[in-house]
């Protein structure tokens, strides 16, 4: 996502960088050494797309302040 956005590592803390997932649980959040994109929660297919055949989770990344 850093490299991404063409922003420097501390520059996501000042930012305001974070990412938004729909629903209650968030499965994805910036790691704060590297600024990769990585799965915060374990993501069990089956429970979340039990009937449909192309499964897609969603999220936003918000960033605060002018780009």
């Amino acid at each position: 996502i850093v490299k991404d956005l063409g922003l420097q590592l501390p520059a996501l803390n000042d930012r305001g960088v974070h990412i938004v997932s729909e629903g209650r649980t968030q499965y994805f959040v910036l790691h704060g050494k590297t600024g990769h994109l990585v799965t915060a929660e374990r993501i069990d297919r089956e429970q979340l797309c039990e009937s449909v055949q192309q499964c897609v989770l969603r999220c936003e990344l918000i960033v605060e302040g002018e780009m």
